[in-house]
């Protein structure tokens, strides 16, 4: 799954486009390293996320569709 489609699905990021213009910003990171956001989010990888509510997690599942809010949390676990 793309690194903008996770940040919104799982619902770190309200909107898709809204966490593309984050990543170009570098206001997001994967593994402590600048991103594009076609990239692959894999299970175990670190996603810094900067600005107004700084947050880092930790990727527990990939999503492969979309996610109730309810289940949204056990995609990720907050560091």
């Amino acid at each position: 799954m793309r690194l903008d489609d996770f940040l919104s699905t799982v619902g770190l990021i309200k909107r898709r486009t809204q966490a593309k213009e984050m990543i170009l910003g570098g206001l997001v990171k994967i593994n402590n390293n600048r991103s594009k956001p076609a990239h692959d989010v894999k299970v175990g990888d670190l996603i810094s996320v900067s600005g107004a509510h700084p947050v880092t997690v930790e990727v527990t599942a990939v999503p492969t569709g979309n996610v109730s809010k309810e289940s949204r949390d056990k995609y990720f676990k907050i560091i």
